[in-house]
């Protein structure tokens, strides 16, 4: 069955959109939370079934070669609506990955993303789909990423709509996630601090971490909180953004308010009013709209045995249903416009197929789609930067 996707409009309706939300009211209120039934689960396995008779690779696929019934495909699109709503998220149990191989897994992920979005590539050799799990990766060292440690990771957003998050086996102890309402921080931020909200809104300079295109510059401009008339966004990630302090002596030094203001989200974000901790359990899928959620996750120990070891299936989705950004914001998501195939990190491995997949993709949803190229070249930025440079000079003599 063919699923069918229509963008929301630029001005939904205010009382449909996330809104801030104490971790008190997500425990009272689990509208955001789906199980799903027989039916459904039954629909993907059938749909599994036929995929893997189709011997085509991931990047191949179309919806017809993973044809889920009407049931499972509503549960879907019901997920994905439900993180652009009042919680900006949403839990789905029950996937049945207790009889699903890890490749059985990894293939009914994807399968099923095709009737949610349009997947994002994550990292320098330009994935589709991560495996989250200790491979003895560093976090906090130069090109550090967190889905390949056990460590546990600074609150952040994924470069994506949204991010989806499969969980095959849990930790012995440990990974718990974390998810707070950004717009919640921000309204904190104002109650505590009012004069701090306009350096958040102002450019910060953060690392890519080695995950850009050879041809753009190895970092980028982008505020922490938006300032879009109608719809809110943040994106946060202070390892990244010390990075580029760290890696880049060319970036602007920041500011002693820039420092008070990361300071000051440091310390909220961790706090028992807004945030919020779930377990994420054997066949759940998190959901998270990243630009009205900020998430991180505890350490984690694993068990001995390899199969045993906590393992999760990362998805970054550009989705039909997405919010507006503010214009300036393309520079890094590569579109700003509503419902538009936008994110992800292109890396230095893009191929012929997930480009012909992401366009086929696209016209299947219904979504705006320009092929990608980059808003900021490196000499742009060193442009931009020496034109910085002599501003500040000139200010100094001053």
């Amino acid at each position: 069955m063919q699923a069918t996707s229509t963008p929301f409009p630029q001005a939904r309706p205010a009382a449909t959109r996330p809104m801030a939300w104490t971790a008190d009211q997500v425990r009272q209120d689990e509208s955001w939370i789906i199980r799903l039934t027989g039916d459904q689960i039954d629909g993907m396995h059938a749909a599994l079934a036929h995929a893997k008779h189709t011997g085509k690779s991931m990047l191949e696929m179309t919806q017809e070669d993973f044809p889920l019934n009407a049931a499972a495909i509503t549960v879907l699109q019901q997920a994905i609506a439900t993180t652009q709503g009042r919680w900006g998220m949403c839990l789905v149990k029950g996937f049945p990955v207790d009889v699903w191989s890890e490749d059985d897994s990894r293939l009914a992920f994807w399968g099923m993303a095709l009737y949610m979005g349009v997947g994002r590539t994550q990292n320098r050799a330009s994935q589709i789909m991560n495996d989250v799990r200790n491979e003895g990766g560093e976090y906090k060292v130069k090109g550090g990423r967190g889905y390949n440690t056990n460590a546990g990771l600074d609150f952040h957003q994924d470069s994506c709509d949204v991010v989806g998050l499969l969980c095959r086996r849990t930790a012995k102890s440990g990974g718990t996630s974390k998810v707070i309402s950004s717009i919640a921080l921000r309204d904190e931020v104002r109650r505590l601090r009012p004069d701090l909200i306009p350096v958040l809104e102002s450019p910060f300079f953060h690392s890519y971490q080695g995950t850009q295109d050879p041809s753009q510059p190895a970092y980028y401009r982008l505020p922490i909180f938006g300032n879009h008339p109608e719809y809110f966004s943040a994106r946060a990630n202070r390892k990244n953004t010390d990075a580029a302090q760290r890696d880049f002596p060319e970036v602007p030094r920041l500011t002693p308010q820039q420092v008070e203001a990361l300071d000051l989200l440091e310390e909220l974000m961790p706090s028992d009013t807004l945030c919020y901790t779930m377990e994420l359990e054997q066949g759940d899928v998190q959901l998270l709209n990243n630009y009205v959620t900020l998430h991180s996750r505890t350490p984690f120990e694993d068990f001995d045995e390899p199969d045993r070891k906590r393992h999760l299936f990362r998805l970054w989705l550009a989705i039909p249903g997405s919010q507006p950004l503010p214009d300036a914001w393309a520079e890094y998501y590569g579109d700003a416009r509503a419902g538009a195939v936008r994110g992800g990190v292109r890396g230095t491995a893009i191929t012929q197929e997930f480009l012909a997949y992401e366009k086929r993709q696209a016209d299947t949803l219904g979504m705006q789609f320009e092929t990608w190229k980059p808003r900021m070249l490196k000499e742009d930025m060193d442009t931009l930067l020496g034109k910085e440079a002599v501003k500040a000079d000139s200010h100094a003599e001053a």
